[in-house]
């Protein structure tokens, strides 16, 4: 029997995790590239590739200036979102009585717009960077919390009754069992968290900010640059990215065990 032969450099290479992105983003520019010159779409409408290039290459230490404001509001109201809503989480998870009476406000507060309470925030905290925070913090919160209940609901409780029958402390039981199990959970809810924490900070600029990418996509539709807006898009696409990397090499440390179960379903999926 012929042995499998190995596999070449060439293969290897794209079949690196971010050469097929890359490749599928190289793919939507020429097809936005193309439709712009096949259609005749006027400048003003969308422009074109080769523009929003130039703006990013010619404007990008301005545009990397306004994205700090924009990067510490998301960092923080991740953070918050971490600290608050994982212990949130092990309440509801733990007791019936907090879960119905907290989870269906939690459920019913995420009916609620974030952009028509942001002008409140305005009005009770100024226009500094405590808005951008607390709007961050309320779009990155809930993910957090459904995914990390999902994750200790989810526990064997034969594991858990095994444990304790070792004369375990709840501690030591919740220690050795509870959060590793829930771990996996808790990391995918982070994951969505921090994305959505970009969109919260950007949500509380728009509202009121003199800096931020928020603040220059409005101030860009303003006055109808629309090269300037999707340069801008393109850096908070890029922190979005850089975040949830950040996040999920986190995640590969705290429980590698998972990550390599997930790696290997997929390679032979």
């Amino acid at each position: 029997m012929a042995e499998p032969k190995a596999p070449t450099r060439l293969s290897q290479a794209l079949n690196a995790a971010w050469v097929r992105p890359f490749l599928f983003l190289i793919f939507i520019v020429v097809v936005w590239d193309l439709s712009i010159r096949l259609f005749k779409i006027p400048a003003y409408q969308i422009p074109a590739p080769a523009d929003v290039v130039a703006v990013l290459w010619q404007d990008f230490p301005e545009l990397a200036r306004q994205s700090w404001p924009t990067t510490y509001a998301t960092i923080w109201g991740f953070a918050l979102s971490a600290l608050f809503g994982i212990p949130c989480a092990m309440l509801i998870a733990g007791s019936k009585t907090v879960e119905s009476y907290v989870y269906p406000l939690l459920v019913f507060s995420q009916s609620v717009p974030k952009i028509a309470i942001a002008p409140l925030f305005v009005v009770w905290f100024g226009f500094g960077i405590l808005p951008k925070i607390i709007s961050a913090f309320l779009l990155g919160f809930f993910p957090v919390v459904v995914s990390a209940v999902q994750g200790f609901k989810s526990v064997d409780p034969d594991m858990v009754d095994l444990a304790r029958a070792m004369q375990g402390s709840r501690f030591h039981v919740f220690r050795a069992v509870n959060l590793p199990h829930a771990l996996p959970a808790i990391f995918s809810g982070l994951k969505v968290s921090v994305t959505l924490a970009v969109v919260g900070a950007v949500v509380g600029e728009f509202v009121g900010s003199n800096s931020g990418i928020g603040y220059v996509m409005q101030r860009s539709i303003g006055t109808f640059d629309l090269p300037t807006m999707f340069a801008a898009l393109v850096i908070l696409a890029l922190l979005g990215v850089i975040l949830f990397w950040i996040v999920d090499r986190i995640e590969r440390l705290v429980v590698p065990w998972h990550v390599s179960q997930r790696e290997e379903i997929i390679l032979t999926s």
